[in-house]
């Protein structure tokens, strides 16, 4: 099995420590390839950053067509271009931030996000009310971490993870924690023994989540919106990424 993982932003540390964490749960016969786009933020913190960061991803996937993926995981918790890479791959296409909120509903009956930036807290909120999620979710809570810190996080911020999310399973009486961030993903095994509570990181969850659909062979529905895009041509710097099928 051949899986993708796009790391949505342009950190080549971040992409690195994300696919060791990917290939640490995945099958000895899945491949992982990580890759992130040739072009944008370093940092994925606004929605300015997201609009690029999208087409990075749709960038990723069209670059990865003669590998001939088997599923594709994006490792962003905005969860950046997951539409476009859907109807653009046709495959099994995971974002972290939607598998992460399946796995804390399967282990608890209610579940905080525990995030990076404070205003990043809003684009949390909004995912869940697009996957459903909102009545389970009991609070969404920014570190005021920058993204880049985590990659090499010193125990420092660890602690200050730990303390964010003591709080929220306090102030929300929730079960369960959500990392909000995939360069969180190293620190879910920590983080995990100190709270003594289920701390999901979606990276993990997105890969078993996508080998188990491509074993099942379940993929991508063609019909309606997640229909192949229209033939077109592109230009300027994106000329070679047009539809062509």
């Amino acid at each position: 099995m051949k899986l993708l993982l796009i790391n949505p932003n342009t950190s080549g540390a971040m992409t690195e420590s994300i696919a060791r964490v990917a290939r640490s749960v995945a099958l000895p016969g899945t491949e992982v390839l990580a890759v992130h786009p040739s072009f944008g933020p370093a940092s994925i913190e606004c929605q300015y950053d997201e609009a690029f960061a999208a087409a990075g991803v749709a960038e990723q996937v069209r670059r990865a067509e003669a590998w001939r993926p088997d599923a594709i995981v994006l490792a962003c918790f905005g969860d950046p271009g997951l539409d476009a890479a859907r109807e653009a791959s046709g495959l099994p296409v995971i974002g972290v931030a939607e598998a992460a909120f399946h796995a804390a509903s399967l282990v608890a009956t209610s579940f905080s996000v525990v995030t990076t930036l404070t205003r990043t807290c809003i684009t949390a909120e909004r995912l869940l009310h697009r996957y459903g999620f909102e009545r389970l979710c009991r609070g969404v809570h920014g570190t005021d971490i920058p993204v880049l810190d985590l990659e090499e996080p010193s125990e420092p911020l660890v602690q200050r993870i730990e303390q964010a999310a003591r709080a929220a399973l306090a102030k929300d009486r929730s079960g369960a924690i959500v990392l909000g961030c995939a360069g969180m993903a190293t620190l879910c095994a920590e983080l995990s023994a100190r709270l003594q509570v289920p701390v999901i990181d979606g990276v993990s969850v997105a890969v078993k989540l996508a080998e188990s659909l491509v074993s099942l062979g379940l993929s991508t529905s063609r019909l309606g919106d997640y229909a192949s895009p229209p033939a077109k041509p592109y230009s300027g710097w994106a000329s070679d990424l047009g539809w062509q099928p």
